[in-house]
């Protein structure tokens, strides 16, 4: 674990470096949903649970964590590649699921794409396990 790496709750203030961070790794898709607007609007309505990863004033991980009052959910897990195998995604991962259980809340979710091999052996890895008896319907909201 890289001691230098800190892990602190994630404002408005780094959402520059987020976006950067996020838009450079492959198994993760950014859409109208991360606009400046709807980041703004989730972090406020999921205060306390988002998390970055830090070091020297670069972000290095981040991670979006929010719930419905009744499950919650996983979003954006990343590490800049040259950070990885270091424990950071376990730390921010174990930061919102810690926060979560403080809120009450007793299951997460998250979604992985189908292709992403990579994130799926993470999650499995750290206990995590892939559901086979549901899908996952959606509509665009126009």
């Amino acid at each position: 674990m890289d001691a230098s790496v800190i892990i602190r709750e994630m404002s408005m203030e780094d959402y520059t470096k987020v976006m950067a961070l996020w838009s450079g790794l492959e198994g993760l898709a950014l859409g109208n949903a991360d606009t400046q607007p709807n980041i703004r609007r989730f972090l406020k309505r999921n205060a306390g649970l988002c998390f970055v990863a830090e070091n020297e004033q670069q972000i290095v991980g981040a991670i979006l964590c929010g719930h419905d009052g009744r499950r919650g959910y996983l979003h954006h897990l990343a590490v800049s590649p040259s950070y990885r195998k270091n424990g950071i995604a376990r730390r921010l991962v174990a930061n919102c699921l810690n926060k979560l259980k403080e809120e009450g809340i007793s299951k997460c979710h998250l979604f992985v794409f189908a292709n992403n091999q990579q994130g799926m052996d993470f999650w499995q890895h750290i206990g995590f396990h892939q559901r086979n008896d549901i899908n996952i319907f959606s509509q665009d909201i126009e």
